[in-house]
């Protein structure tokens, strides 16, 4: 908020204090008027108000704050630094001895930026405070709720009001917005909710010749009214591009380059048109999005899992999606991660996020699919889920691009040869000699490469 006079850093009114902050506070406005007339603003920027609400509440800061973020604050000579509770922007430090034995911590938003400096970096941890007198503070858990007792119509219009509500405080913002459209449910609901309360919402999709997702999009699009906008990419493309993907990604994982590869074209064409997105990341992990769901029968063990997915989102799906549009100057903002939306989706039992349906079939995301089934297209509210990298095209695409580019690498070879990185597949093993090739010093990338589940 406030491009024009919200540089950084941001300093208090006596200069006692400064702020480096990213990301968004959604609820500015609301802790503007709370404080009142005690502080002076020097902007209207959503950024600010973090330093005026940590001259009165100090490490209860980030607590009061709804939105993404992460910050550091510094206070005669005091350093506090905290990200916001679900980590979807980045946050990384190296804690480091000087020579006469004082020790130094390091932060960053972008890790190759330390990478050279230092071996031992790590993701600063989502709903954690750092504070260079206390040390760390877990601030914020992804609840452990059990599932309420509630009458199916009760837990449909909790989902259906708080994802609203979500998507709406997401519209915030003095500069072009628009959204992802994939053609699946996730993002087909966040378009269609934004479009409700935007005379005027651009979308985008990509993908290539002939695949599923593009005609599921136009078919959204339509539907909602949005200015759609696609673009058809190619093997060729995939291969020039793909070193600059996997530079900014920071990872070889096969599951998250795949993704990415799609993201980035979609984020480069939306660049034209807009600076803030809308994306549907987030409902898999929540409401039992993914094939290997269906193999957990037990409720329990789907409830766990299904917060496990959560917790762990930070540094592989909300990565990607950071990294691949903030390359093209877009703020990504996610609705589904909304800790409204988190906290709800705890309480709803398992067995209607992922119900059996008559046929004896589990399907997933059941109850999301019912909250919104009046707002789409009944093809699309109950189509199949097909990952982003599935319903892209990626996976047609994949042979030929690996073909193309992978020849020569002697998997055997080089999975010895880099056998902590548990390297999968020729594949995997290309992705990451290109990392490789990005660094100098790769060790502290490779190091923080998440990783979502071993096969």
């Amino acid at each position: 908020m406030d491009p024009a006079q919200g540089q950084q850093p941001i300093h208090n009114e006596d200069c006692s204090a400064t702020l480096v902050a990213n990301g968004m506070v959604y609820n500015h406005p609301q802790l503007r008027r709370q404080l009142g007339d005690s502080h002076e603003f020097s902007s209207d920027s959503d950024s600010e108000i973090i330093l005026h609400v940590f001259e009165d509440h100090g490490l209860a800061t980030p607590r009061l704050l709804d939105g993404m973020f992460a910050f550091a604050i510094s206070e005669n000579g005091r350093l506090v630094l905290a990200r916001e509770r679900i980590g979807i922007r980045p946050l990384y430090y190296s804690q480091q001895t000087n020579i006469d034995g004082a020790e130094t911590l390091c932060f960053v938003s972008e890790l190759k930026a330390l990478a050279p400096l230092s071996e031992d970096i790590k993701a600063f941890p989502p709903g954690v405070l750092y504070d260079s007198e206390t040390g760390f503070h877990t601030y914020y858990q992804v609840p452990n709720q059990a599932p309420l007792k509630l009458d199916l119509p009760v837990h449909i219009r909790r989902v259906r009001e708080t994802i609203e509500a979500a998507v709406k405080k997401r519209l915030l913002s003095d500069v072009p917005l628009g959204a992802f459209l994939s053609g699946g449910l996730d993002s087909s609901i966040i378009a269609a909710l934004a479009k409700r309360y935007m005379p005027e919402l651009h979308t985008f999709s990509v993908d290539i010749e002939g695949s599923r997702d593009i005609e599921a999009a136009r078919r959204v699009a339509d539907h909602i009214g949005s200015i759609h906008h696609e673009y058809i990419y190619s093997t060729a493309e995939v291969v020039e591009n793909l070193p600059e993907i996997i530079y900014h990604l920071d990872s070889f994982d096969r599951n998250l380059v795949r993704s990415a590869i799609p993201t980035w074209f979609c984020a480069r064409m939306a660049a034209d048109k807009i600076k803030v997105i809308l994306t549907g990341e987030g409902a898999d992990e929540l409401f039992a999005g993914y094939t290997y769901h269906k193999g957990i029968t037990d409720h329990q063990a789907l409830h766990s899992e299904l917060r496990r997915s959560a917790i762990r989102l930070h540094n592989i799906n909300l990565q990607r999606v950071d990294r691949m549009t903030m390359r093209h100057a877009i703020e990504a903002r996610v609705p589904f991660l909304d800790t409204d939306v988190i906290a709800m989706a705890q309480t709803v039992p398992p067995e209607l996020r992922l119900k059996t349906g008559n046929n004896g079939q589990r399907i997933e995301k059941w109850i999301l699919r019912k909250a919104f089934e009046d707002l789409l297209p009944s093809e699309i509210v109950w189509r199949d889920k097909k990952q982003f990298d599935e319903g892209s095209g990626m996976v047609d695409l994949l042979p030929a691009v690996m073909e193309r580019a992978a020849a020569g690498i002697d998997t055997a070879e080089y999975t010895a040869r880099f056998k902590g990185d548990r390297l999968r597949s020729n594949e995997e093993c290309f992705y990451h000699s290109l990392l490789m090739e990005q660094f100098l010093q790769p060790q502290a990338v490779l190091d923080n490469v998440g990783r979502w589940q071993l096969d």
